[in-house]
């Protein structure tokens, strides 16, 4: 990583609460974070919805990363029994510690689900400011349960910031290509090397039955992960998983040589990364 964060020694899991352990990292220190939070799923009790209001200066409210003042209203919305009485109290000041760990070539990778990321839109709108915004990839399914009482929900979203948008780090070429849906309107040569993936990705989730598969009940696909590493990283770079669950990012992590740390607070994930990640020095704290 040249002038960034060197440490001495192997690659970190950290167990506990991620937001001290955060708080305890450099500065600049990741060229990559990538955050897979709770969603937020649940059931009848009151929610808040969170909303970024931009304001001039000496008017009060919060001081944006990039010098614009901003206030967080919340209003009463819908009703949800969640982990967390207020989503947003938890998941906020864990964005904040992520734009600062963040490389000024660096880039947030946040996924989460259609019941929260238009409110996480307008909150990090407000943190990195809107002219960070890079995507939202829509990761896109075809498995599990149907509804016939409204159209089946099959996808996560996933919205990628800059830190600094004149200086992000991106290697469309380094990413695994995807076939042509329609191959016959390319070249044979075209059609053989496949296409650059767009902003919807088509991927299975991990198979109950595949080879990948941990018994980690949130664990996504190495596929998915392996895309953003590649993209938005680059050999030796250091790589954060702040809600690192089955440690798919770590796996990545050793098949691409980047170096990372994750953190989860759960230790059924600990025993499971411990498992997934055994041929691989680590130190566990």
């Amino acid at each position: 990583m040249s002038e960034r964060w060197e440490p001495a020694g192997p690659d970190l899991v950290y167990l506990g609460d991620n937001l001290p352990i955060l708080r305890g990292l450099p500065d600049g220190a990741f060229t990559l974070v990538y955050l897979d939070p709770p969603f937020n799923t649940g059931r009848s009790q009151q929610t808040e919805r969170v909303r970024g209001i931009p304001t001039k200066p000496g008017e009060g409210g919060r001081l944006g990363f990039r010098g614009q003042g901003y206030a967080i209203t919340r209003e009463k919305t819908l009703a949800y029994d969640d982990r967390f009485g207020d989503y947003w109290d938890f998941l906020e000041p864990r964005l904040e510690e992520a734009w600062r760990l963040l490389a000024d070539d660096g880039t947030l990778y946040l996924h989460l689900d259609y019941r929260e990321v238009h409110y996480a839109k307008v909150l990090l709108d407000a943190l990195f400011g809107p002219d960070c915004f890079v995507n939202e990839i829509i990761w896109a399914y075809d498995f599990g349960s149907r509804t016939k009482k409204r159209w089946p929900t099959k996808h996560d979203n996933i919205l990628v910031y800059a830190k600094n948008p004149a200086r992000q780090f991106f290697d469309a070429e380094a990413v695994d290509r995807e076939p042509y849906m329609a191959p016959g309107l390319v070249t044979a040569e075209k059609a053989a090397r496949g296409k650059l993936p767009t902003d919807t990705w088509w991927h299975t989730i991990v198979s109950p039955t595949g080879k990948e598969r941990t018994g980690y009940p949130t664990q996504k696909p190495v596929g998915v992960l392996r895309r953003i590493v590649q993209a938005s990283s680059r050999p030796g770079d250091w790589v954060l998983d702040a809600f690192a669950g089955s440690g798919t990012t770590g796996a990545v992590g050793v098949e691409l040589n980047r170096r990372f740390v994750l953190i989860d607070e759960n230790p059924e994930a600990h025993e499971v990364m411990r498992k997934r990640l055994a041929k691989h020095p680590v130190e566990y704290r």
